[in-house]
């Protein structure tokens, strides 16, 4: 056996510094299980910024982890200072916040990761260098929605993805912008917004039917766009799947075990219901804004759940942030189990069996996991030198204790997002979007048209996706393209609320908030364009005392692991790196790694995001930051 090291680092086209190792076996084209390692090579302190600081903050400072999806922290961070305040907003504030992260994190985002940080990597000048078969049948194959987006074969598709030149980037490049603007009407700026606060958002409504009207008009030229986009991508995709069985190369998510350590996906569900977070509470004890928590969550346009081997296994906000757990075997921390009973916070859960105000237990109710909880996680980071066998990463391991008592890795974005919504009967408040809640999921997109584009695409139009049983590149892809027209259709949904509320008076968006002087936990969770994002808060007297953060991809990235059961798990990275081969039509001493970083590519890999550490000296921490914003209430 012939074997090739391939060591790609930096993997490119993301944001971050990750890198991969494996060694392929040049015969069977495939990797060597034991030799696959995805490893992050940057750190940061975000969480020791937010130590000490008000809840009030937490949106502020912790949009800055990220230039890309700041929005999906700020906007995690607001849900937890919500909780621990006790102070949902009203519904226009409601509404104001679904459009505005419908736009900035989503629409906008989207459309560059899949136009201009995925797509080259199916692009003409990528194709016909290292797949020439396969580009010479492209040109030869004729584009099914060739009426609807104008270009005639797929290699046209391809040549349209080719960066700076190609016809689909330079359109991303400049519809991206109309994203940003709309979601700046309200958010202020964007990547940082500047408008959110607990119980609400203080976007200046003197003149709120213009600011309706100018978001409006953005979104009409981003539904021609989306629905452009969709046909591209549906083609293409296609093409892969039905001419070569691309649909198998990078397999992450499995419900079959033979096929995958990552048995279960999940999600937070997304934009919540205006009227029924309203109603959520007006400074109630943060144990009765939880409870009200589970039923607002349940009615959020995209549901939250957990879906285990296939199954459905509950549509919970709260089983989901309690069953969580995190540890540190393979990443560069200490351990700390044996520091959390010193933890001010600690007797506040030990009061209540360490189980959430709705009664499940932390960590499945697992003693030896209860520490692994992040409410209450310390992290201690610890740098050694690199071993494939031992630490090798900074992002720590991120699992999920089954019902079943099973510890398994988990996969979270677009993919894991619209399989939990298929699997639930939904739909909005317009009917643009429809869950029969038997897999296959539905759009319709009303007339819409821009002078940049066809007018092929004006047409109202219903796009439906039967969601696949299994998550690989080709599916990931296939998600992300079908999910931006749910965003666009949740952009409308909420604009129109907006409007009727403008018309019928409720324009006040924000309840004041008052600080508890008794220990309080929050829980944020909501999606990023990558998946769930998730901030645990731990408050007292207005000072956050603990605050732990977990983006997408912290644990899509995570290490592999065999603690507790003996039993191999494997991050999603890592998974769909095993089960890739290599498609390249050159010798193997000139394989540049594509198939793989399609597969890596595939997740969006955000690592800013995924690596925190703090810096402590002598148990405290190094750095302070002063307050951002005053307690001003708006109305």
């Amino acid at each position: 056996m012939v074997k090739k090291e391939l060591l790609i680092d930096p993997i490119t086209r993301i944001e971050g510094h990750l890198a991969l190792r494996v060694i392929v076996d040049t015969n069977t084209r495939r990797p060597e299980r034991e030799s696959v390692r995805s490893y992050v090579t940057m750190f940061r302190g975000f969480e020791v910024f937010d130590i000490g600081r008000p809840p009030e903050d937490m949106p502020h400072i912790n949009s800055r982890i990220c230039g890309v999806c700041g929005a999906s922290h700020a906007n995690a961070s607001v849900i937890a200072a919500d909780m621990v305040y006790g102070v949902s907003p009203y519904r226009m504030g409601v509404a104001l916040r679904n459009m505005a992260f419908a736009m900035t994190d989503h629409i906008y985002d989207h459309t560059i990761i899949l136009n201009m940080l995925e797509g080259p990597d199916y692009s003409a000048p990528v194709v016909a260098t290292m797949t020439p078969s396969v580009y010479a049948e492209a040109k030869k194959t004729l584009a099914p929605n060739r009426d609807k987006h104008g270009f005639t074969t797929i290699a046209d598709i391809m040549a349209a993805l080719t960066p700076i030149t190609g016809k689909v980037w330079q359109l991303a490049a400049k519809f991206q912008r109309y994203a940003r603007e709309a979601g700046v009407l309200i958010y202020g700026r964007h990547s940082h917004p500047s408008t959110l606060i607990p119980g609400g958002i203080s976007t200046d409504l003197s003149n709120a039917e213009y600011l309706v009207i100018g978001y409006i008009y953005r979104l009409t030229k981003l539904t021609a766009w989306v629905k452009y986009m969709y046909y591209i991508w549906e083609d293409l995709l296609t093409f892969y799947r039905d001419t070569y069985k691309y649909e198998d190369n990078g397999i992450s998510y499995h419900p079959d075990e033979a096929k995958s350590t990552v048995l279960a996906v999940a999600s937070s569900g997304i934009f919540d219901d205006p009227e029924t977070y309203e109603a959520v509470g007006d400074y109630v004890e943060w144990e009765e804004f939880y409870k009200a928590m589970e039923e607002n969550a349940k009615k959020r346009m995209l549901k939250p759940g957990v879906v285990y081997k296939g199954e459905l296994i509950h549509n919970s906000y709260a089983k989901y942030q309690a069953s969580i757990v995190e540890y540190v075997d393979h990443a560069f921390y200490e351990d700390w189990a044996d520091k959390v009973s010193t933890l001010p916070w600690y007797g506040e859960l030990e009061k209540s069996d360490f189980a959430d105000p709705l009664g499940n237990k932390l960590a499945g109710g697992k003693s030896e996991l209860v520490p692994y909880h992040p409410w209450l996680k310390v992290t201690l980071p610890k740098l050694t030198a690199r071993d494939w066998n031992g630490k090798y990463t900074w992002v720590a391991h991120v699992r999920m204790v089954m019902p079943d008592g099973r510890i398994v890795p988990f996969e979270v974005g677009p993919y894991a997002r619209l399989l939990v919504a298929s699997k639930q009967p939904g739909s909005d408040y317009l009917g643009l979007f429809k869950s029969n809640g038997n897999g296959t999921l539905s759009v319709t997109l009303p007339r819409a048209c821009t002078d940049e584009l066809p007018q092929s695409v004006c047409d109202e139009d219903t796009f439906t996706w039967e969601v696949p049983e299994f998550s690989s590149t080709l599916y990931r892809l296939w998600a992300r393209a079908f999910n931006i027209l749910v965003d666009v259709a949740a952009a409308w949904n909420f604009a129109t609320k907006a409007l009727e509320y403008v018309k019928t008076g409720h324009t006040r968006t924000s309840r004041p908030w008052r600080v508890p002087n008794r220990i309080t936990f929050g829980v944020g969770f909501t999606e990023a364009p990558r998946g769930t994002v998730r901030h645990w808060m731990v408050q007292k007297g207005g000072r956050v005392l603990n605050i732990q953060i977990h983006a997408p991809t912290t644990g899509n990235a995570s290490p592999f692991d065999t603690k507790f059961d003996g039993r191999e798990k494997r991050s999603p990275f890592e998974q769909s790196a095993i089960n890739t081969y290599v498609t390249e039509e050159t010798e193997p001493q000139d394989w540049t790694g594509l198939d793989f970083v399609r597969a890596i590519r595939s997740f969006d890999p955000c690592l800013a995001c995924a690596a925190h550490i703090t810096f402590v000296k002598d148990g405290k921490p190094i750095k302070t930051v002063k307050k951002i914003i005053t307690t001003a209430h708006y109305s």
